[in-house]
């Protein structure tokens, strides 16, 4: 974690919050203005022919919104929707919209974007959302709802449904405006929109307006060869190293934990651009990982590397509610 994201959620106000909280405020306003531009009709949001269902957040970094989102889209398809997933492809270098396969080089088209590939739903990237989208539905016609993966802020999409995701370990943290906190709008933007979902631990809570989804860990996977599944046991007792290149990593290093997995933890910043220093480990007998990271590492990571695909679970309510914004009054 850096300094500046620790500084977010530290029990009390540091002086580098102090020292950033006037360039917060300029950021709050920026943020009002154009949020108000929208409201006035001067900026125009644009519609497309089929519903648009946004998962976002209000805070910088991953707060789970990509298995949340494939849980979804599985959820709807299971009601006889066929979604297609729309995505900016953060860290890539591709700004032009287009479609993204499993295999495709994470350099390029981002990190997550392989991930909801391999769920099997039509995916496309692009700075410009809107035309991502548009050229999704001129390549798959069939498709009738579209998910975002991320978003929130991008109010040029239009969208029925509105989904922000919070990781209940972090929250808010200080509750301030970027630089100065993690917020990238007002906390009181979660009561405009349709659904709050916090992702937890494994407690199954509810929280007045809020939601609750969590990560139902899947068997290990080798990096190199996907096909083949580790067995946790083997590795207790010698010398493991964990990375985890996530808006939380210590969601994944807890997770090694309940699975009786003692290791060397090693965080990084969220989409790390991971190389093979940083898998340099001579004497580890097991190099574990997330899925998001296996992507970045899968071109020269060896067989000792490991990832844990994730499960997100979906809460039945979220799943109505979508299916009654997209419907209308007379969704079942």
């Amino acid at each position: 974690m850096s300094p500046l994201v620790a500084a977010w959620y530290a029990p009390r106000r540091t002086p580098v919050v102090v020292l950033l909280w006037p360039l917060s405020l300029l950021f709050r306003a920026v943020v009002a203005v154009r949020r108000g531009l929208y409201r006035r009709g001067l900026l125009h949001a644009q519609q497309l022919p089929v519903p648009v269902v946004v998962i976002g957040n209000v805070t910088l970094g991953g707060t789970g919104k990509t298995p949340l989102a494939i849980a979804l889209a599985e959820a709807l398809a299971a009601r006889g929707f066929r979604p297609g997933f729309v995505s900016r492809g953060y860290g890539g270098s591709a700004r032009e919209p287009r479609a993204v396969a499993a295999g495709d080089e994470p350099a390029l088209v981002g990190d997550e974007p392989p991930i909801l590939a391999a769920s099997g739903y039509p995916v496309w990237i692009g700075a410009d959302r809107v035309a991502a989208a548009r050229a999704l539905l001129a390549a798959h016609p069939d498709r009738d709802v579209l998910i975002c993966d991320d978003g929130l802020q991008h109010y040029r999409l239009a969208r029925r449904v509105e989904i922000a995701v919070i990781d209940a370990a972090r929250g808010l943290g200080n509750g301030l405006m970027l630089p100065a906190g993690p917020l990238r709008e007002p906390a009181a933007r979660l009561a405009e929109v349709d659904a709050v979902v916090r992702l937890v631990a494994g407690a199954d809570v509810r929280d007045g307006h809020s939601m609750i989804t969590t990560h139902v860990p899947l068997p290990w996977r080798n990096v190199k060869d996907p096909a083949c599944v580790g067995d946790p046991a083997a590795w207790r007792g010698r010398e493991v190293h964990a990375v985890a290149g996530i808006g939380n990593p210590g969601r994944f290093f807890a997770m090694l934990r309940a699975q009786g997995i003692t290791a060397m933890e090693h965080a990084f910043p969220d989409h790390h651009p991971f190389a093979p220093a940083d898998l340099a480990f001579p004497g580890a007998a097991a190099i574990l990982m997330t899925q998001k990271d296996a992507v970045k590492c899968a071109r020269f990571a060896d067989g000792r590397s490991w990832y844990l695909p994730v499960r997100a679970t979906v809460d039945p309510a979220l799943v109505a509610l979508v299916e009654h914004k997209i419907r209308g009054s007379q969704a079942a």
